[in-house]
């Protein structure tokens, strides 16, 4: 029994001790990534907000419901003028529409 465990513990040393080289470049180019994105993000200051009736909201926040509400406006807006039948994938379409909006709306109103 003593003889199994040791050439266990010698098979499982040689699997913690080997390490290819490859593996090593590897783990040295996911630190400096990490560090170089970790430098990067030293710059950033606190998160945009917007007070409205003495609360801050995040101003994505309001972005994202401002481009909800725009998207379904072009949804009617399609269905109206019946473009809705002729247009396929109305749904990328409408979300793709509102993250225009959204997109648009955060340049002109947070990033100025």
């Amino acid at each position: 029994m003593t003889q199994v465990l040791d050439i266990y513990a010698l098979a499982h040393r040689r699997q913690v001790r080997s390490c290819p080289p490859v593996d090593r470049l590897n783990r040295l180019l996911l630190a400096v990534l990490l560090l170089g994105q970790a430098a990067c993000l030293t710059g950033c200051g606190g998160a945009p907000a917007v007070t409205i009736a003495g609360a801050y909201f995040p101003a994505w926040l309001l972005c994202a419901i401002i481009a909800v509400v725009a998207a379904v406006f072009i949804r009617s807006l399609m269905i109206a003028t019946g473009l809705a039948r002729l247009i396929p994938y109305q749904l990328a379409v409408c979300c793709s529409a509102g993250a225009i909006v959204a997109l648009i709306l955060w340049h002109v109103w947070v990033v100025r």
